[in-house]
């Protein structure tokens, strides 16, 4: 069995020390979720519920796990990518009251789930998740604990389309929760952090301008706008590929170039993935890409650009820079990948995830749908189901409260208006 992160390190006070300072940093700016801390320590909702999590482990996830832990839950922890975890954050985590951590930097798939399974053996009554590998895990190799799970929450597209999937097959056993798709998270999280993020990862990671550079994003959902946006407002060229034809369309109709991936491979100097799909960039488009391209993924798993069709084709491969893997093709040409194919704004050795005051908004989100869990879990049979719209409304109000931010409310008239059918013109 896995052991806590604690007893994995050699040093563990020195990255206790290290990951402390990070999470003070981010509390600091994190108003929802001090606000929320505050109910919960108070209310103690989450008294005699274990919550098992599976999420990108650094400050801010680890602002929500200590929260989650104030409301009286036993929190597990365990990463979600083998590349994401902070160490010395997870050290950190680990010695908060209520809290156990597996996750550790960079260690294979053996020891990854061997970590989720650690998380699993404190038989949680709530799971949340980040990519579904928790819930897929449960449901696989340990049926008997679903009776005794409340429900869960999970936080990112790929892993709304894995669970939307598993439910259409009959095979999601208990309620999930799809934090992914509230406005709260897909207009902040996933376009403005994304966005942001990902963008400031690479240049961090390699160096290098975006001004007058043609940038290919593949996949123009929200996490694809994000990054067309900010890429666009730093000067960049920037080219869509998609093939659902509507966001073809809206890409187009907001000034981008819109073209297959076979065109753009000839043309394009950075490619960032945004699908959650596998194959994205393949072997015909390694072989028109020009030299010195740089392949990034801002997907989820390690399957949007195809690395074994890479390795084929090259001669020689080598670490150009820490976090880029340069492979070098017969011809001479040089096409780098950034952090192993892995999400570039929290796999590569300098990435920080998304912008604090943005993590803020998406983890309030899971606070209160954990709360939801334990106070209404009756009223939600299995199946993936949409967050009540009063509680994304309830993140943005605290936000707003935060920010000094005041808003107008509809009138009675306006309400009735709004309300019937009957008043025409």
């Amino acid at each position: 069995m896995t052991a806590p992160i604690t007893e994995q390190l050699d040093d563990p006070e020195s990255a206790r020390e290290s990951g402390q300072r990070k999470m003070d940093w981010a509390r600091q700016h994190m108003p929802i979720m001090a606000a929320l801390r505050e109910e919960f320590e108070e209310d103690q909702p989450f008294a005699g519920e274990r919550i098992a999590m599976a999420m990108h482990v650094e400050a801010k996830t680890a602002v929500l796990a200590e929260v989650l832990a104030a409301g009286g839950a036993e929190v597990a922890m365990t990463g979600c990518n083998p590349l994401s975890t902070h160490d010395d954050v997870s050290a950190a985590l680990d010695s908060v009251e209520g809290v156990t951590c597996y996750a550790k930097r960079g260690v294979e798939d053996e020891a990854y789930y061997g970590a989720i399974e650690a998380t699993i053996a404190h038989d949680p009554t709530i799971t949340v998740d980040d990519g579904m590998d928790l819930v897929a895990a449960i449901h696989e190799d340990y049926p008997e604990l679903i009776d005794t799970i409340v429900g869960g929450a999970e936080e990112t597209t790929t892993g709304v389309h894995r669970l939307r999937a598993m439910d259409e097959d009959g095979e999601l056993k208990y309620p999930v929760f799809a934090v992914n798709d509230t406005p709260m998270k897909r207009l902040f999280d996933n376009v403005h952090g994304t966005g942001e993020s990902s963008l400031a990862s690479i240049a961090m990671t390699t160096n290098l301008s975006w001004a007058g550079k043609t940038v290919v994003v593949a996949g123009y959902g929200y996490c694809g706008k994000g990054v067309a946006k900010k890429a666009s407002g730093q000067n960049a060229d920037v080219v869509v590929t998609e093939v659902e034809p509507r966001r073809a369309l809206e890409a187009h109709m907001e000034g981008y170039d819109v073209m297959p991936m076979e065109d753009a491979a000839e043309i394009g100097d950075v490619f960032l993935t945004t699908t959650g799909n596998r194959d994205v960039v393949v072997r015909e488009h390694f072989e028109q890409m020009q030299d010195g391209v740089l392949l990034a993924n801002a997907g989820h798993f390690d399957v949007e650009v195809d690395l074994d069709a890479l390795s084929d084709l090259a001669v020689d491969t080598y670490e150009a820079r820490d976090g880029v893997q340069a492979y070098e093709m017969e011809d001479g040409r040089r096409l780098n990948v950034l952090a192993e194919g892995r999400l570039v704004n929290l796999a590569t050795p300098i990435a920080l995830g998304h912008p604090v005051e943005v993590m803020d908004q998406s983890f309030g989100v899971q606070a209160v749908c954990v709360r939801e869990l334990v106070e209404n879990g009756d009223e939600y049979g299995a199946g993936v189901h949409d967050v009540p719209d009063r509680l994304d409304k309830e993140v943005a109000e605290i936000k707003l409260a935060a920010e000094g931010v005041e808003f107008d409310e509809l009138t009675d008239a306006q309400a009735e208006y709004m309300d019937s059918w009957q008043h025409g013109t």
